[in-house]
């Protein structure tokens, strides 16, 4: 089987390569296992001198790796390099802050000293996805590999020049040998990884589905896993919210990465007062973004990352549409070559159609009309998702107050919901366990070890 790299922006295929044995993925987890004997024993110093490098070397080729990502899944080359420079973020904040996140802390016990000390475990797999390929390696990476692991990385299987590109900065950074390695490998031999006595935990970015068969194995394997799964992000606008902004970052937050992002908006919850006056500014900001070639500077929205993806989008656009949906923008792919699925929106969205009730994962708004704020919380939390949620007022407080209500791992106010290494991120619900980022994200990966002393 091959791995092939094609470029949504045309269909054409760039490049394929062949899938290793199960030999060559042994062989390349033995390596890795042997590497962290003597990673583990390196001192932060060490470690964060390493990661510095890496933020160095992703600043200084973002505009090749930025090019690579436009033309292998189809990222805007502007959002590419944004993507570029929050993998030099995450790389610095953990190269700054990890000695402070894992100093031993001192307990109070019947011992002459005790305390809790935080160990590597070993060897990490990281199963990531497509979509925003180079950030979410490197927000595993950078905390896992400081922490004393050495890492391996299965990555989409539409994006394998990327994820050679990933591996290589290690080697440009001075990074010892196996510490980091891609395995180019398919989706046929991650349950084989995961059984491999050499892996000691896992974390998984991507589908509630993928999510349920990795958490599943990994339990017979008695593994610990990290899941960040889909999202459903309710988008809640209350009658006293600056209408305009509200609806010009709606339309921002709805078509990030093309629409192709766990935590983009995707349910517009809007009270009745406003309701009329939010909508029409907010047809006018989808309708004003452009859609184009991925390399182009002007382009705002490329194409869907893969054919496949697109036309399954659009089935649970029709589907929607043929129980009860109203169009008001959009709603067809775009005629010519490439994915292309322009900036849509459903209006009379309810339960039971597909735009309420499963992640569209493109540039398509369900906007729902409530009667009230009770009815606002009760159709955001109608999802089994919980990701992320956004709710828009002009009182601040209200708005906190209301974020103690929703359920979801992340609640912004007056924002858009957004990752930021200094805060841990993750879900509820179907949306996964476990966190990412910060001070979390980084005990996530280590034996959390009681140390009494008589």
């Amino acid at each position: 089987m091959a791995l092939e790299s094609i470029n949504p922006a045309t269909g054409e295929l760039l490049e394929a390569f062949d899938e290793w044995s199960l030999g060559k993925t042994q062989e390349t987890l033995t390596a890795v296992n042997l590497a962290w004997r003597d990673w583990q024993q390196t001192s932060f110093v060490e470690r964060s001198d390493k990661w510095r490098r890496v933020a160095q070397v992703l600043r200084q080729k973002k505009d090749e790796y930025a090019r690579i990502m436009a033309q292998e899944m189809g990222k805007p080359i502007t959002s590419g390099r944004g993507e570029i420079e929050k993998c030099a973020w995450v790389c610095d904040y953990y190269a700054d802050n990890a000695a402070t996140m894992l100093t031993e802390e001192p307990a109070q016990s019947d011992g002459r000293r005790s305390y809790v000390a935080f160990r590597p475990l070993g060897t990490i797999l990281a199963v990531m996805p497509w979509n925003f390929p180079f950030w979410q390696v490197f927000r595993f990476a950078a905390p896992t590999l400081m922490a004393g692991n050495t890492g391996v990385l299965k990555h989409a299987s539409n994006v394998p020049r990327c994820a050679l590109a990933i591996e290589d900065i290690f080697r440009q950074a001075g990074f010892p040998e196996n510490v980091f390695r891609t395995l180019m490998i398919g989706s046929e031999q991650v349950e084989a990884v995961i059984e491999n006595e050499l892996i000691k935990a896992l974390t998984l970015t991507g589908s509630d589905a993928a999510g349920r068969k990795v958490a599943s194995k990994a339990g017979d394997m008695l593994k610990k896993v990290v899941l960040e799964l889909g999202g459903s992000d309710p988008f809640i606008v209350l009658a006293d919210a600056d209408v305009e902004a509200a609806a010009e970052t709606a339309a921002k937050s709805r078509c990030i990465n093309s629409g192709q992002s766990c935590i983009a908006a995707k349910r517009f919850i809007v009270e009745a007062e406003i309701y009329d006056r939010w909508l029409e500014k907010f047809r006018e900001s989808m309708a004003t973004l452009v859609v184009g070639d991925p390399v182009e500077e002007q382009t705002q929205i490329g194409p869907q990352a893969r054919e496949d993806l697109m036309q399954g989008l659009h089935g649970q656009v029709e589907k929607s549409l043929s129980n009860g949906a109203g169009l008001l923008l959009g709603g067809k792919p775009l005629q010519g070559k490439g994915y292309y699925y322009p900036p849509t929106i459903l209006t009379q969205v309810k339960p039971g159609m597909p735009a309420f009730d499963e992640e569209l994962f493109g540039p398509v708004a369900a906007v729902i009309r409530v009667r009230d704020v009770e009815e606002a919380i009760a159709v955001a939390n109608a999802t089994r998702f919980g990701l992320g949620a956004s709710v828009w007022t002009r009182d601040s407080e209200k708005g906190e107050e209301l974020a103690t209500r929703i359920d979801a791992g992340a609640v912004f106010v007056n924002e858009l919901v957004k990752s930021d290494p200094r805060l841990p991120f993750g879900g509820v619900k179907n949306s996964g366990f476990g966190r990412e980022l910060s001070h979390y994200g980084i005990k996530q990966f280590v034996n959390i070890q009681t140390v009494w002393v008589k």
